[in-house]
């Protein structure tokens, strides 16, 4: 079984808190995670809403089942039943003793305000996405804390595109990791997008045209990494903007898609605000594209794009179990210059990732750090470009290059 990174942070939670929320993607290893806690150092009843009978019986009177049933307790896929979250604060009202019941949702519950705000004070909600490659390699994935460190502690590698582009073809849902072929890789993407547009999304929201998600999917595809603009995307889906805004929403809260917000601090109208959209899993990303390793040869303009997907990916898991408690953003002036990425800690330090995909830098490739660091002043740690190369090379005290495989090296 492979090791899940945020299960030491899912075991405190549940020696201090009553109610314990693990949501993610369908499919991410949320079930896999959770009955292992519940057989070994949390024992618990496990149970699943994806059961027909029982979805029936605790629809029917969601109180009537908290109250009978034995405790602790695990609940698979919660946000099936949402009515279930008010049985379940009348019952931790009475008896807030920690532990006592163990959730999982394949819904964002953060982007669904009904439902958490009724647990407010009384659930810790943590986060599963599908695998890193930390987790998939069985390495220790700290990046994230050491770039806040004052030390650069980097490493050189042996760089090979080829295993590079493999790890993004294949993503980081578990099934598609384990089937090498990619025919048989697209099989189930294609299963999994159909189970998630006709159930999942259903399940958040009663709307019509469901058919016409696969069409704006491959259209976000063929936009990832783009700054978000309602007007451009409506008039080539033809969606009015009010259908669209929902659509993405739900996309969203599935867990299908994300967005990383701008960087603003306090100078205001010198940056650009849109956030940027990225797929959360570049296996789903590269089925919707068609892309394999030909293609990321041949356009490395889209290769660039997807690249700088996957390290989106690999930050916001590494993110999940950080001591760092370090927030993902981008960064963009009004003028042009952008920085793929930045992370900023609790105490307000910045540091700027450039992702390059190229086995070399130049100097133009630090022209979008050096206008941050520029703009942010003290608050600008350092600046790292993640590339395909080597080598570390540093470029001056606070700027350095670094090989992409040290977010999980």
């Amino acid at each position: 079984m492979i090791q899940r990174k945020v299960r030491p942070w899912l075991l405190a939670a549940l020696r201090d808190t009553p109610v314990v929320l693990l949501h993610g993607p369908r499919q991410c290893g949320k079930t896999t995670l959770v009955r292992s806690i519940a057989e070994n150092e949390h024992r618990a009843r496990y149970l699943t809403l994806d059961d027909s009978t029982l979805l029936s019986a605790v629809t029917e009177d969601p109180q009537g089942f908290v109250e009978s049933v034995e405790e602790p307790l695990v609940i698979d896929e919660v946000q099936r039943v949402p009515e279930l979250f008010l049985a379940i604060k009348a019952s931790v009202d009475r008896d807030r003793k920690p532990g006592r019941f163990l959730l999982t949702g394949s819904a964002n519950v953060l982007l669904l305000p009904r439902l958490s705000e009724t647990l407010a004070g009384r659930m810790e909600i943590l986060q599963l996405w599908p695998l890193s490659q930390g987790e998939l390699q069985g390495t220790r994935e700290d990046f994230v804390d050491r770039i806040f460190d004052s030390e650069n502690r980097f490493s050189t590698v042996e760089a090979s595109e080829k295993k590079l582009s493999d790890r993004i073809l294949a993503g980081g849902f578990p099934e598609a990791v384990s089937r090498e072929q990619k025919g048989r890789r697209d099989k189930w993407f294609e299963s999994y997008l159909t189970t998630l547009i006709q159930r999942d999304v259903r399940d958040l929201a009663n709307i019509e045209g469901l058919t016409d998600l696969p069409r704006l999917l491959r259209l976000l595809a063929s936009r990832v990494g783009s700054l978000q603009n309602f007007a451009e995307v409506s008039r080539a889906t033809g969606f009015p903007q009010t259908t669209l805004k929902r659509y993405l929403s739900l996309l969203e809260a599935s867990f299908l898609i994300q967005h990383t917000p701008a960087w603003s601090g306090n100078i205001g109208k010198r940056l650009v605000r849109s956030s940027k959209v990225f797929f959360t899993d570049t296996g789903i990303l590269c089925h919707l594209l068609d892309a394999d390793s030909q293609l990321f040869r041949e356009d490395r303009k889209l290769f660039g794009r997807i690249l700088e997907n996957f390290v989106m990916t690999q930050l916001r898991k590494e993110l999940s179990w950080s001591e760092s408690r370090a927030k993902l953003f981008h960064f963009r002036s009004h003028s042009g210059e952008e920085v793929d990425f930045v992370l900023t800690d609790p105490r307000g330090a910045l540091v700027g990732i450039e992702v390059k995909a190229a086995q070399s830098i130049k100097k133009n490739d630090l022209r979008g750090l050096r206008m941050m660091r520029e703009t942010c002043g003290d608050k600008f740690l350092r600046g790292v470009i993640l590339y395909t190369g080597s080598e570390v090379v540093p470029f001056g005290h606070d700027l350095v290059a670094v090989p992409i495989q040290n977010l999980w090296a």
